[in-house]
C-alpha cells in the first residue's frame, strides 16, 4: 500500500518537530516536508504535491485560511486544520472547514510538545482519514456542486453505558433522530439540517470535533437553519425543531423522564477511540427511545457508531446509512451496512426526506 504523503506548515519550530515525528513513525503516512510559512509550502509544492497537508491557521506572510482557498481553487487537497484551543481559534477554523477543511486537531498553548505526543494516536488517524477522502464530495463555500506511541485501549460503550437489561418503553408521543458522523460530516450536517423545516422530531448529533470548536460549529449551524441547532448541557430536553450536537471532549446520552427525553453530558474514557462516540449515543438512544428512534450514520472513517445502530437496530430503531457516493470517507456507514444493521441506504440528498418521513410514520 502506497503511504499518504503529508506536508506540515506550521510557523512554530516546536510544532514542527513533534508533528514531523509523529507522521514520520507512521507506517501509512510518509513525511513530505515541514515548512514554516504557506510561501515555503507553495514553493515546496512546486516540485511534488501532497496527499495531505496539516495546515497552522495563524501565520506570518500568508494567513492559513488565504493559503488554503489557493489550494481549494488549483487542486482540491485534504487539509486539516491545526489550530489553537481558544474561542477565537475555534471560530477562524469554522471558516475553514467553511473553506473545504477536512478535519481540526487541537495545538495546545501550554505544553504543546507533551499534548501533541499524548494525542498521537488521534493524529495519526485524522490524517489518515483525510488521506482518504473523496475531495470531489467536498464543496468549499462559493463552489457548486518520535515513533507513535502504542494506540490507548479501545473501549466500547460498556465503559460509559453497562449494557441494556430491558428493552425501552415501546410507546411516547416523541420521536428522536440521533446522527453520527467523523471525516467529512461538518459538510454533510450542514447540507441535511439546513433542509429540514421548523418542526421535526428533535435531534440528537454525534460529530467527532475536538472542545471548543462544536460551540462555534453548533452556532454557525443556527445561523444557517430552520432548525435551532446548539451546543448541548447537561440536562437539556431534547424537543422537536432542535438539535443538540454533542460537546467536543464529553460523551452524550439520551435519558428518558416518562414520555420526555433529555440528555447527559459526562466524562469517561474513549469510546471507539473517540469522545464524544457515535456508539455512546446510540446506544443510550436504543435504551431510552427503541423503537421511537432513528439512527443515521454518516460519512467517517472507521466503525465508531455501528455497535450502537446495532443496538438501536435490534431494539425497533429505524436505521439509515448514507451511501459511498455522497460520503467524503465511505468507512462508518460501510461497516455499517456490512453488519446488516442498517434498514436503508440513503444518498446526502435523501437523508432529509428519510427524516420527514420517519416523523410522519406511527
Amino acid at each position: 500500500m502506497q503511504r499518504a504523503k503529508v506536508l506540515i506548515v506550521d510557523d512554530s519550530a516546536v510544532i514542527r518537530q513533534v508533528l514531523s515525528g509523529i507522521i514520520a513513525g507512521d507506517p501509512q503516512l510518509e513525511l513530505m516536508g515541514a515548512v514554516a510559512d504557506p510561501i515555503f509550502a507553495m514553493r515546496r509544492m512546486e516540485a511534488a504535491w501532497p496527499d495531505v497537508i496539516v495546515l497552522d491557521v495563524e501565520m506570518p506572510r500568508m494567513d492559513g485560511i488565504t493559503f488554503l482557498k489557493k489550494v481549494m481553487s488549483e487542486r482540491p487537497t485534504p487539509v486539516v486544520m491545526c489550530s489553537t484551543l481558544t474561542t477565537d481559534g475555534a471560530s477562524t477554523t469554522m471558516q475553514a472547514l467553511d473553506a473545504g477543511a477536512i478535519s481540526i486537531i487541537c495545538k495546545p498553548k501550554v505544553n504543546a510538545k507533551g499534548r501533541l505526543t499524548e494525542d498521537a494516536t488521534m493524529l495519526v488517524d485524522t490524517v489518515r482519514a483525510a488521506a482518504r477522502a473523496n475531495m470531489a464530495k467536498v464543496r468549499p463555500a462559493g463552489m457548486k456542486a518520535p515513533p507513535a506511541p502504542p494506540p490507548p485501549p479501545r473501549h466500547t460503550a460498556d465503559a460509559v453505558l453497562a449494557p441494556a437489561s430491558a428493552r425501552a418503553m415501546k410507546v411516547t408521543t416523541d420521536r428522536v433522530v440521533a446522527i453520527g458522523t467523523s471525516t467529512g460530516g461538518t459538510q454533510a450536517l450542514e447540507t441535511v439540517l439546513k433542509a429540514l423545516p421548523p418542526v421535526v422530531p428533535g435531534m440528537v448529533i454525534v460529530q467527532h470535533m475536538p472542545e471548543k470548536f462544536t460551540a462555534a460549529f453548533s452556532a454557525r449551524l443556527d445561523s444557517l437553519c430552520q432548525v435551532q441547532v446548539r451546543e448541548a448541557r447537561n440536562g437539556d430536553r431534547v424537543l422537536p425543531g432542535i438539535a443538540l450536537v454533542a460537546p467536543g471532549g464529553r460523551h452524550m446520552m439520551l435519558k428518558r423522564s416518562g414520555a420526555h427525553y433529555h440528555v447527559e453530558v459526562a466524562d469517561g474514557p474513549l469510546v471507539s477511540r473517540h469522545r464524544p462516540s457515535v456508539d455512546v449515543l446510540f446506544r443510550s438512544v436504543a435504551r431510552a427511545a427503541g423503537r421511537n428512534a432513528m439512527g443515521v450514520i454518516m460519512t467517517g472513517m472507521g466503525d465508531d457508531g455501528v455497535a450502537g445502530m446495532q443496538e438501536m437496530h435490534d431494539g425497533g430503531a429505524f436505521t439509515v446509512a448514507q451511501d459511498e457516493a455522497t460520503c467524503v470517507v465511505y468507512g462508518m456507514p460501510k461497516e455499517a451496512v456490512k453488519r446488516g444493521v442498517v434498514d436503508k441506504i440513503s444518498g446526502l440528498g435523501q437523508i432529509r426526506q428519510d427524516i420527514m418521513d420517519f416523523s410522519k410514520s406511527h
